[in-house]
């Protein structure tokens, strides 16, 4: 596909564009010229989830920030593009849309002070090609009523006494691949794929739907424990009337793995290989690990700093004092296609 600079971009050609390389929810498009006081931000997070944070970014900067949105294809996009790429940031909310792109070989090494001193090394690329600006974990959605367990390690999920009690979404999800990519990188693919079949054992039902859908099976008595991310939760409970309810009916525990912590994936940001404007890049990402940003992404978004010393959202702190375990994301990411072949072995979504 021929990729034509920017300043000869439409809106409508945009989003033709988009759709062709398999994006599939355009929320802006890139302006008809680029500027010096701008930045091109491609993202797999709503834009306007995170609109308030490039707002305050410009303010600080006066540098605008130009955001494309989208569910998927964004590494391919700016593949396909090339030289020729727009692009200058891509914020992504997990570890595997990231290494993806590293390994398409779209990024570039940040070469930063700041961040290396901000971002904890197990939440960053060793070789500087992507960074963590925020946390999530992967816990569990507890039944108030059905389940009085207070602590529960991953790999107890595997467990007999949970069978016929758990629901989760598809193994092949990019939250779960993080999670199982752990497990491998933990106990080796053996150890890993026994508990990839006890856990299928546990299964109350077939993996289906989403986190939130999860806590509304819990809720209903489908399942007693579901898997799902410590937002989503909070999302239902503080911003969420109608869903409200699923959170009543469940509490959340941190689970962790034997003698370890509580897994986490991370929002992350990389500058794109061709950045048009890569020092205006660096200063977004560099802004995006200063304190206002990341209390901004601790009461928004309902996530975890990587910044030590900013106060975590008060739905969250609620959870209990959060103990990320200390293996590096990096190992995790180079263990995604490893678990994402265990899901189909073990015929895990079957």
């Amino acid at each position: 596909m021929m990729v034509r600079p920017l300043s000869s971009f439409r809106p409508l050609t945009l989003a033709r564009m988009l759709a062709t390389t398999g994006a599939l929810a355009l929320v802006s498009t890139l302006p008809a010229a680029a500027q010096s006081g701008e930045v091109n931000v491609y993202t797999y997070r709503e834009a306007k989830l995170i609109q308030p944070l490039f707002d305050a970014f410009a303010k600080d900067t006066g540098i605008k920030v130009n955001v494309v949105s989208a569910s998927s294809g964004l590494e391919q996009r700016i593949k396909t593009e090339g030289e020729n790429s727009p692009a200058d940031v891509l914020l992504t909310v997990d570890i595997g849309h990231i290494d993806e792109a590293v390994q398409a070989g779209i990024s570039q090494p940040i070469q930063s002070e700041t961040l290396d001193k901000t971002v904890p090394a197990g939440l960053r690329d060793p070789a500087g090609h992507w960074y963590g600006i925020s946390m999530r974990a992967r816990v569990i959605y507890a039944s108030k009523e059905r389940v009085k367990d207070s602590a529960i390690t991953y790999e107890e999920l595997a467990d007999p006494k949970w069978k016929g009690r758990i629901c989760i979404r598809s193994g092949q999800h990019i939250y779960n691949n993080a999670l199982f990519a752990a497990m491998v990188a933990k106990h080796g693919e053996a150890k890993a794929e026994a508990w990839l079949k006890g856990l299928r054992a546990n299964l109350a039902q077939k993996p289906s739907g989403g986190d939130r859908e999860t806590a509304r099976d819990v809720a209903a008595g489908k399942c007693d424990i579901g898997v799902g991310n410590t937002y989503y939760w909070a999302l239902m409970n503080d911003n969420e009337p109608d869903r409200k309810p699923w959170a009543d009916a469940t509490r959340v525990i941190l689970p962790t793995f034997a003698g370890g912590g509580t897994h986490v994936n991370l929002s992350g940001v990389l500058i794109a290989r061709h950045a048009p404007h890569k020092a205006n890049a660096l200063k977004l990402v560099e802004w995006l690990v200063s304190p206002a940003a990341q209390q901004m992404y601790a009461d928004m978004n309902y996530e975890y700093p990587v910044r030590a010393g900013v106060a975590v959202n008060p739905t969250v702190a609620s959870y209990g004092a959060l103990k990320p375990d200390t293996m590096p994301v990096s190992a995790i990411a180079a263990s995604r296609k490893a678990a994402a072949n265990l899901v189909d072995k073990v015929g895990f979504d079957n």
